[in-house]
Order: structure tokens, then C-alpha cells, then sequence
């Protein structure tokens, strides 16, 4: 299995990016976003329910977030937009069994992509 990350970059607060993640093909049940700052905790970001579409965020990105998946390019996605100063981290694309992200596990991690919102 492999996720690879890209997207990430430098941004002024306001403005938004949007990260991908390609994925080998298989059929994932949670795909999802975590994230992580310099000195910082693990965050859940987002996930998606694969086979229903349903989706979760985090308080924090909630109506400024949006995760979706393009099945046939086998790609992740995460919108960002209104970013802000506590944006910047890095950022994991997942897949994990912990749809509600309460014990931010995941059975495979990308390498990560860095945002810097400033």
C-alpha cells in the first residue's frame, strides 16, 4: 500500500490549497487526514467513509475543510480554505479503522506534506 502526498506549500492566512493524496489501488474503508506541528499532538483532520461518502472533521476545520475522493484517478483529496496560522503542519494522508478519529491510529501513512499558512 502506498500514499503519497502532494500539495503542500506556503500560503498568506485567507487563502486556501489543496492536497492530494494518490493511493494504490484497493479498496480502503476510512481514507483521512491527520495532521501534526512542530512540537505538537497528532490531530485528526478529516476522514471519509469510502463505500457511503460520509464525512468527518475536526471542530477546528469544520465549514473551512473539505475532503472528497476521485475513484477513478485513486485519489484523496483535501480542500482548504480560509486557512490560518494553526493550519500549519504537517499533513498525513491515512487509512484508518477510526472513523471518528478518537484514537488517531491508522493502518497506512504517506510521508507527509507540509503547510505553512503565515
Amino acid at each position: 500500500v502506498q500514499l503519497v502526498e502532494s500539495g503542500g506549500g506556503s500560503v498568506q492566512a485567507g487563502g486556501s490549497l489543496r492536497l492530494s493524496c494518490a493511493y494504490s489501488p484497493w479498496t480502503y474503508l476510512y481514507m483521512g487526514w491527520y495532521r501534526q506541528a512542530p512540537g505538537g499532538e497528532r490531530e485528526g483532520v478529516s476522514t471519509l467513509d469510502t463505500t457511503g461518502g460520509v464525512t468527518y472533521y475536526a471542530d477546528s476545520v469544520k465549514g473551512r475543510f473539505t475532503i472528497s475522493k476521485d475513484n477513478a484517478k485513486n485519489t484523496l483529496y483535501l480542500q482548504m480554505n480560509s486557512l490560518k496560522a494553526e493550519d500549519t503542519a504537517l499533513y498525513y494522508c491515512v487509512t484508518t479503522s477510526d472513523f471518528l478519529m478518537l484514537t488517531m491510529t491508522a493502518l497506512y501513512w504517506g510521508q507527509g506534506t507540509q503547510v505553512t499558512v503565515s
